[in-house]
């Protein structure tokens, strides 16, 4: 790890604007996530451009393929003043051909995402380097800056791995890091390792919260189905805002399964995000201040 570039772990300014997260409403199209977040208060959403087979609650639709979905929704980001900050999905393996994520990219360019979010599972550290360099490079041609994702599950386990790697392309010039909380206490770290990475390698951050513990075998569901919203669990979230750089924005990944079999709505999902994500970032801000204030 590098050596922390301030002394206090509340020394950065804090995010201002909130997205919300797909995943927090797993099971609407993303025409549906724009009006959601919107009534919700977001102003910025993450959608995934297709919808994935794995994620079960997911309704089937293809943005990237389907061009008159594309127009309606760049028509309602315009209408709603909605910005989309990161633009899924991107999964790299050992077979992954990179021309085939051409078209994606041209989507994600359409709808004006900010990034692009890759998770990394090539096990030869050598070829992930370079086939993560190239897809940077071929991401960078659509004028989408890439985000690298630490995961426990895939090979970029934790904080440290996504750092090593950001370095190895070029560092922050090239990409930049994208923490999600629960992945950081997850996979062993703490709000102090955040604090020692250089802050220009932290690009975006994820919000949500958990149990201090997760047992082992449970850990990818809780990641993918059942999350605490902020402020309902034990992570320490002051700490984990007070150390985002100022440019850095934060979106709400809540996903809640057990909340979609009990019938919450859209709705319902959404603002209840928007509420406990407002909370936490004004409680960060206070401590921050009254942390200046002491002196």
């Amino acid at each position: 790890m590098p050596v922390p570039d301030g002394g206090s772990l509340y020394a950065r300014a804090k995010p201002t604007r909130l997205a919300l997260d797909h995943i927090t409403v797993v099971d609407a199209t993303p025409l549906q996530l724009a009006d959601i977040a919107f009534e919700a208060g977001f102003r910025a959403i993450s959608p995934f451009l297709h919808s994935l087979d794995v994620m079960c609650q997911m309704p089937a639709y293809d943005m990237v393929a389907d061009l008159a979905m594309r127009a309606q929704f760049i028509e309602r980001l315009e209408t709603l003043n909605l910005q989309v900050d990161i633009a899924y999905p991107f999964t790299l393996s050992k077979r992954t051909i990179l021309s085939e994520f051409t078209e994606t990219l041209a989507c994600a360019k359409e709808v004006n995402a900010s990034f692009v979010n890759v998770l990394h599972y090539d096990r030869d550290p050598e070829s992930r380097k370079d086939s993560f360099a190239r897809f940077c490079d071929l991401a960078d041609n659509f004028g989408l800056r890439t985000l690298v994702e630490f995961y426990p599950a895939s090979q970029i386990r934790t904080l440290e791995d996504a750092y090593e790697l950001v370095a190895s392309v070029g560092g922050p010039n090239v990409a930049g890091i994208n923490v999600d909380i629960l992945h950081l206490m997850r996979s062993g770290g703490a709000v102090a390792d955040l604090a020692a990475i250089p802050s220009e390698y932290i690009s975006y951050a994820q919000l949500s919260d958990g149990p201090a513990h997760c047992v082992a075998d449970l850990c990818a569901r809780e990641a993918s189905e059942e999350r605490m919203l902020p402020g309902q669990g034990e992570f320490d979230l002051q700490s984990f805002l007070g150390v985002l750089p100022s440019e850095c924005q934060i979106s709400i990944e809540v996903p809640r399964v057990s909340d979609i079999g009990r019938g919450a709505s859209f709705q319902a999902r959404a603002s209840a995000a928007a509420r406990s994500g407002e909370a936490a970032v004004a409680a960060a801000r206070r401590s921050t201040t009254s942390r200046e204030e002491r002196g």
